[in-house]
């Protein structure tokens, strides 16, 4: 077997399918995610499928930090995600999210029952949270259990704050003043609290959850747009444009303290400066994994990740803290024609492409801790279609390639030229523990002048997540794809590579 880059063990792998689809068949999504090699699932948790009376606009009398106090049919699905995960030896990475019950949303909605993310309540949060932390502590048996649910040791607080329609509003009304960052910083506060208060303290816990882009052109976001994440994080902190605090007025109505104390400021928000990494949701929009949108430096795709960790690193120094959050990518994909007809979409094929080369732009950067899918099964609707399966449940070219990517950074080269061939094997690593064999990966070549596919290499897989990244010299022009068995099972292969060697 031949040698690889194994000093780079590369990100873990992260899904986060349907909601929807888990819960129709927790069992067997969770068989097929483990299938693919996936470590972590990553869960939102739904406030208002776990509140009593979610849709009334009174509160109705009970104890909200009490598990038992909550009707038992709002748990029953994601306890059953999170027994069926454990068993298969899965990490659950749980997201709080909204929406709220409408009893727990603030006053000044312009229509209470079309907008329950306006203002939520954040000590009716932090209670909900507590409930949350209290069941899946480890120690925590429902009502006709016989054993304790698992203990969930991995969290995240709230989804895309920075879009109107998960957190509003983004501004106070007729003005540019931000206002969406001090209920995210009020959000993660309570959450903060009360994971800490239930034993979570030492646990993994994601602030961010951003969305990517937003809305820059005049008199936006307004009450329910997207705000750039940059601009949202930097009124969460409470800085101005150039990354110092706000004074004043200027701070006073996004909610911070008039004058600036940075102690206090981290002693108040320790979440902010304390959490174990931070959470984007790096889309691209349809363009190459590498191209960012152009004119728009308050972005956070992965062509711009550098930017991101930049006004991470300058928020922190803000405030005095050298502390460097790890970057988790929780949602990414690319949408596809077919199914999707939205703008910013590709072709499944050039999907599979951009997938495999923006999991490479992943492992090649170690600030970034995981790499994310975003859906199985694309939608009966066609919209926002990222999904490895078509509706109908048949395999986009994506499924391969998220199951063992492949990318040559360079395809042409002269005779004689190694090319870099890097690669994953994302289920070797289960599969090596299942079996107690090594696993490995072969590099099969099919010249362009007519022929099958033959093993040119066969590579070790050593790292804890199956990737490696190695020089192969090729006899000519032609096709490259990689093979793999599952012990006692099939034999799979990845997306092919044309490559031209003159």
């Amino acid at each position: 077997a031949a040698p690889s880059n194994t000093g780079r063990p590369g990100p873990s792998s992260m899904f986060t399918p349907s909601n929807v689809q888990l819960a129709a068949n927790p069992a067997g999504s969770l068989d097929e995610l483990k299938s693919l090699g996936v470590d972590t699932v990553h869960l939102y948790m739904h406030w208002a499928d776990i509140a009593p009376d979610a849709g009334a606009f009174t509160r109705p009398h009970f104890d909200a930090t009490d598990p038992a106090a909550y009707p038992a049919t709002g748990w029953a699905n994601y306890d059953a995600i999170i027994r069926d995960a454990k068993a298969r030896g899965m990490g659950v990475n749980l997201d709080v999210v909204a929406p709220p019950p409408n009893w727990a949303e603030g006053k000044g909605a312009p229509d209470r029952a079309a907008h329950p993310y306006w203002r939520p309540n954040d000590a009716e949060l932090g209670q909900w949270v507590t409930a949350v932390g209290r069941r899946y502590s480890g120690h925590y048996t429902p009502a006709g259990a016989s054993s304790p649910l698992p203990r969930v040791s991995s969290w995240s607080v709230w989804n895309e704050p920075n879009l109107g329609i998960e957190l509003a509003p983004e501004v106070i009304p007729h003005t540019q003043i931000e206002v969406s960052g001090t209920l995210y910083r009020d959000i993660v506060d309570a959450s903060w609290r009360a994971l800490h208060a239930t034993g979570h303290g030492g646990d993994q816990i994601l602030i961010g959850e951003i969305d990517p882009a937003g809305a820059t052109f005049p008199g936006a976001p307004g009450l329910f747009g997207a705000m750039a994440p940059l601009r949202f994080l930097r009124a969460v902190y409470c800085v101005d444009a150039s990354y110092q605090p706000l004074k004043g007025s200027a701070a006073q109505q996004r909610g911070c303290p008039g004058k600036p104390n940075a102690s206090a400021f981290v002693a108040a928000h320790p979440g902010l400066f304390h959490a174990s990494g931070f959470a984007d949701h790096p889309y691209t929009q349809g363009l190459p994994p590498n191209e960012p949108t152009p004119h728009e430096p308050d972005y956070a795709e992965l062509a711009g990740i550098g930017g991101l960790e930049t006004a991470l690193d300058r928020l922190q120094h803000a405030y005095g803290s050298s502390a460097k959050f790890p970057i988790w990518s929780t949602e990414y994909g690319y949408q596809t024609t077919p199914p999707d007809t939205e703008a910013g979409t590709v072709s499944p094929a050039k999907a599979a492409l951009y997938l495999n080369w923006s999991e490479y732009i992943t492992w090649l950067n170690p600030r970034l801790r995981s790499y994310d899918q975003f859906l199985m099964t694309d939608s009966t609707a066609g919209n926002f279609a990222t999904g490895l399966r078509f509706p109908n449940g048949s395999e986009k070219p994506g499924y391969a390639a998220f199951r063992m990517p492949l990318y040559l950074p360079r395809t042409s080269g002269a005779k004689g030229d190694a090319l870099e061939v890097w690669g994953c094997v994302r289920p070797s690593h289960d599969a090596q523990q299942t079996s107690h064999r090594r696993q490995h990966v072969k590099i099969q070549f099919a010249p362009a002048s007519g022929g099958s596919f033959k093993t040119v290499k066969t590579v070790l897989l050593t790292g804890p997540h199956g990737y490696f990244d190695l020089q192969q010299h090729f006899s000519g022009s032609g096709r490259v794809r990689l093979s793999w068995a599952y012990p006692h099972g099939p034999t799979v292969f990845s997306r092919t590579v044309d490559i031209t060697l003159h």
